[in-house]
């Protein structure tokens, strides 16, 4: 966001902070998957019909997880969430591929899984598992890029004003506030310069608190404008409090695209101060129209220049990014500069802005300061200075976030997993998935195409003296197009694919159509938390 009304900076699409998203706070984590018992080393598993030790490891508080709760990995979403730190969980159980022995239909359970070497990826401690191909090929989700997964939702973010360009803008709630301030403060002033008006000073103010809200849309569909040129996706400009934001949902793939995409607001909102100049020559001073004129050239100067600091997450923080990515070659390398940059203006705001009011450095003279005056300077620089400074920290999350994404990878997040007929017994179908080192079960027909996956918060809401009575059809979620998921995505396709349709498991399948295995949403989430917690 740009706290002076423009931004134009990447988002993650979310839509719960107002401004620059940044890394989410995971959702609380599902339950695992068919999960060993505490018994202590000497159980039988197969006698109890849970995976045994080589399958699964144990987690903590998974029978409190209510069985119709659906875990969603997290998303980078929201700047305002902490670091993870001390949150993560290792997404990671045995550390070994068995060898892809799914059971017999028949009933007859392979071999239990030998003890295997090391997986080479030290990142891959999952189970894997191939079934027999089948002959329907998988469907592919749709894979354009975007934040981490989360419930999908509609743009939203206030009242829809129209879709210029086909972007939906919205007016934030806020924004009703800011035009009253704006009335009010600006009709104090028309009661100096235009006493004549009386009341009608305050729709004078209004319309000038409107106007100029209007140049910050004209700044941020600039911003728009530049971005579907460089076949960006926009998700929304939405128009708040502090002024407005772009919310473009994907990086600039160059620095040179980076520095045009943050300079068009500030250059836009120059032109219109030049042309609200150019307006007000042959306008009569002391009048109405004249008032407006001046105000809003005045306005969209002071927008221009703010947003030229060079500091994230100001346009000209973007702009700053940019240089120090060319320079360097690496992107993470400008926005840690322009971010430490931010953090030093969000000081500077705070101390510089009470001291230049009480100075009279702003055009007011000293004996006009009150205590009043005192206080309103200090509060509204001390919510700009918030502002600058937790979106320049959002912006280092925001890029550790995809400087890391690329390590989270379906193939090796993916599960074993074990086919299952729908009358198969539950405890049968755990004894064989015990048997193969497996830790999912995927429900299929008499010709082995898959119908369902089984949940694994299901499993646990069985007791074990039922599971002999209970067919896994019973526990299993039926399989939709959007729920299959190819073993190649990784990074943002992978969230993006499970944003598509959130659910607990997903059926990972390769490009022939054949059965990889099963990827829980929990494995994504655990994932995802430590390669974020994981230092640049």
């Amino acid at each position: 966001m740009d706290v002076s009304g423009a931004s134009g900076q990447p988002r993650s699409g979310d839509d719960q902070p107002t401004e620059h998203p940044a890394v989410p706070t995971p959702p609380p984590q599902a339950p695992e998957a068919p999960a060993p018992t505490e018994d202590g080393p000497d159980t039988d598993p197969a006698a109890t019909g849970t995976p045994g030790p080589e399958a699964a490891r144990p987690e903590t508080a998974r029978a409190e997880k209510p069985e119709g709760e659906t875990p969603h990995p997290a998303e980078p979403a929201t700047p305002e969430t902490g670091t993870h730190e001390g949150g993560t969980h290792e997404a990671d159980e045995a550390g070994t591929r068995p060898a892809h022995t799914p059971a017999d239909d028949d009933g007859t359970a392979p071999p239990a899984a030998p003890h295997h070497q090391p997986h080479p990826d030290p990142e891959a401690h999952r189970t894997l598992a191939h079934t027999e191909p089948h002959t329907e090929p998988p469907t592919a989700p749709g894979m354009a890029k975007g934040e981490p997964p989360r419930p999908p939702k509609e743009p939203g973010g206030g009242i829809l004003m129209g879709r210029p360009f086909g972007v939906p803008v919205y007016v934030a709630p806020s924004w009703f506030l800011v035009a009253a301030l704006i009335t009010w403060v600006f009709g104090g002033q028309l009661d100096r310069v235009l006493p004549e008006l009386g009341a009608a000073r305050y729709l004078v103010s209004l319309f000038f608190a409107v106007a100029f809200y209007a140049s910050v849309l004209v700044h941020e569909l600039a911003h728009t404008v530049a971005a579907i040129r460089f076949k960006l996706p926009v998700r929304r400009i939405q128009l708040q409090f502090f002024g407005g934001v772009s919310e473009i949902e994907k990086e600039a793939e160059t620095p040179g695209r980076e520095f045009v995409l943050a300079f068009v607001g500030p250059l836009l909102s120059l032109v219109l101060a030049g042309l609200f100049y150019l307006a007000m020559k042959p306008v009569q001073p002391g009048t109405v129209p004249g008032v407006l004129l001046a105000g809003l050239m005045v306005s969209n100067l002071i927008v221009a220049a703010f947003n030229l600091l060079p500091g994230l997450p100001l346009d000209g923080g973007r702009m700053l990014r940019a240089v120090v990515w060319k320079i360097t070659g690496k992107p993470m390398s400008g926005t840690v500069a322009a971010a430490w940059v931010g953090r030093a203006l969000a000081v500077a705001v705070l101390v510089g802005l009470p001291l230049l009011n009480s100075s009279g450095g702003l055009g007011g003279g000293t004996e006009d300061t009150g205590g009043m005056d005192t206080v309103t300077d200090a509060l509204l620089a001390a919510i700009l200075a918030a502002i600058i400074w937790t979106g320049a920290g959002n912006s280092l999350r925001m890029a550790r976030l995809r400087e890391h994404l690329p390590e989270l990878r379906a193939r090796t997040l993916t599960r074993r997993a074990v086919p299952v007929e729908t009358d198969t017994p539950l405890s049968e179908a755990l004894r064989r998935a015990n048997a193969a080192g497996a830790r999912a079960l995927v429900v299929v027909d008499a010709d082995g195409h898959p119908l369902s996956l089984v949940r694994e918060s299901a499993i646990v809401g069985v007791p074990e003296h039922r599971r002999p009575w209970v067919p896994v059809s019973g526990l299993a979620q039926d399989l939709t197009d959007d729920m299959r998921v190819s073993a190649e995505l990784s990074g943002e396709e992978l969230l993006d694919a499970l944003r598509a349709a959130p659910a607990t498991e997903y059926l990972v399948v390769e490009n022939t159509g054949e059965i990889y295995g099963v990827l829980s949403a929990a494995d994504v989430e655990r994932a995802f938390v430590k390669a974020m917690a994981r230092p640049s």
